[in-house]
């Protein structure tokens, strides 16, 4: 267990060097603000992951990836999963809703801080805690931008106003661009995975330059470019020498992780993957002390799209016949059958005109993150937010739209050597989607992949074709019914 989870977050993600009590006594200088914590800006970024932001699945549901299957009686949940896999939602379902809540709260908690701390602007120490706030306020409305578009943009705590209006997705994209090239030069250059540090700074902003075309127009792969090879240019991060480390149970020194979300299974719960994909007996294979809830799993035309030698393929994901901790083969008394994972699913509302291992077993489970042996319903894991290997792959696809097909192989094959991939070479737009699938599989990443790429509204499994109003979530009914500014 990591300890001290509230010292890592106030001393090391969002302070300066200076010491916690020389930051308070100047913050608090504006009573204001109300005394506010910088734990609660960084636990807005969990809760984006967790049951409760939403802002992870609807990155992944929406997508190519993984669907959460209705099992006769489990995880119909008011029809909340399927909407998203089938790209029916409303204005007022929970990922809706949820997610604009959760980020929003994490731009007004930001707002306060720098509200207390602007008076002391100007002191060094102060001006790097400034910048690093603003690079995290930049990091939850670029959220709110890639995912609702138009949106309101509020930059102070004490001033904003009551019923702020909608920015268009330019004015945001304008801002955030403009922000982040002002402060990220200020931030420390650090390999602390939950530091907001300057390689934290760069890959925000290209992945502010990849999607530029798609937020106001106008294509901007050049800058994208630049801003990958300011990363890889720090000299602070290297792929790791497994494709496991990253997502480890102690992933907190792997040197691939630029950025990470915390999480502890007793001090900073709430990642609880492994819960909604492992079958209900899998707690057996693992010595976990809960039973899971046997929901999601990839889906069988995407896992198809790892070959069998791929080393992704082998230590991701559960298939086939399971075996409980000591090997014993597991029998799933329900369904009368061994418990065995298959890749096809037969149905997105499986029921009546399904078997009940059909129902149970169908699926290919995700153990991406490690699940260590005695785990519980929290697991420990750092979420990486931002990684290397994305870095490399967002490299390799602006030096292809920059010049041509194969101009990107060699940072493509960075990626798929360590994996054991295969092929390295001739890699076109289409290629390093496919391979942006595979190696950033449920990391959060698949929704604005495919929008990027002018995919996210083609037809796949129990998926039919949608138009481009997908491409953004519309604003909650009940922040229009709130304020009817966001409703014009």
């Amino acid at each position: 267990m990591k300890k001290h989870i509230k010292t890592i977050i106030l001393s090391v993600v969002l302070l300066s060097a200076g010491s916690c009590t020389k930051f308070d006594d100047k913050l608090y200088d504006a009573s204001a603000i109300n005394k506010p914590d910088p734990g609660v800006v960084y636990a807005e970024l969990r809760d984006l992951i967790d049951d409760n932001g939403w802002w992870f699945w609807a990155q992944e549901v929406t997508s190519d990836e993984i669907a959460f299957p209705v099992r006769g009686n489990d995880w119909n949940d008011g029809g909340k999963w399927r909407v998203l896999h089938q790209h029916d939602w409303s204005n007022d379902v929970d990922a809706v809703n949820s997610m604009w809540s959760h980020l929003y709260d994490g731009v007004r908690e930001s707002n306060k801080l720098i509200d207390g701390l602007l008076p002391n602007a100007g002191d060094p120490e102060i001006d790097v805690s400034l910048a690093k706030l603003r690079t995290l306020r930049a990091l939850f409305m670029y959220m709110v931008m890639d995912n609702y578009g138009d949106a309101p943009l509020i930059t102070s705590f004490t001033s904003a106003p009551e019923f702020p209006m909608k920015a268009n997705r330019q004015e945001i994209y304008d801002f955030l661009v403009a922000e982040l090239e002002e402060v990220v030069p200020l931030l420390p250059v650090s390999t602390n995975k939950f530091a907001v540090n300057r390689g934290m700074g760069f890959t925000l902003l290209a992945k502010l330059y990849i999607n530029a075309e798609v937020y106001t127009g106008t294509a901007n792969y050049v800058k994208a470019e630049a801003m990958c090879d300011s990363v890889i240019g720090l000299g602070a991060y290297s792929l790791d020498n497994t494709v496991t480390a990253p997502f480890a149970a102690n992933n907190v020194n792997v040197s691939e992780n630029i950025f990470t979300i915390l999480f502890d299974e007793f001090d900073a719960p709430g990642f609880r993957l492994h819960m909604r994909t492992l079958h209900y007996l899998s707690n057996q294979t693992f010595g976990m002390g809960v039973g899971p809830w046997n929901g999601f799993a990839i889906l069988e035309d995407h896992y198809n799209t790892y070959d069998d030698n791929d080393l992704r393929k082998q230590e991701w994901f559960m298939v086939g016949q399971q075996y409980d901790i000591n090997n014993n083969a597991l029998f799933d008394e329900t369904a009368g059958e061994d418990l065995i994972l298959t890749p096809e699913i037969p149905a997105l509302v499986m029921g009546a005109a399904q078997t009940s291992a059909q129902i149970r077993m169908s699926g290919v489970r995700v153990k991406k993150y490690e699940i260590e042996e005695g785990a519980i319903e929290n697991l420990n894991n750092d979420f990486p937010l931002f990684r290397y290997a994305d870095v490399l792959l967002m490299k390799a696809e602006c030096a292809v739209r920059n010049g041509g097909p194969g101009d990107g192989d060699v940072y493509v094959a960075e990626v798929r050597n360590r994996a054991n991939a295969g092929p390295t070479s001739g890699f076109g737009l289409d290629e390093i989607l496919a391979e942006r699938g595979r190696e950033l599989f449920c990391e959060g990443h698949r929704r604005q992949d495919l929008i990027r790429f002018g995919k996210f509204g083609n037809a796949w499994w129990e998926k039919p074709a949608s138009g481009a109003e997908r491409t953004t979530f519309p604003i909650p009914q009940w922040a229009i019914d709130a304020n009817p500014n966001l409703g014009l």
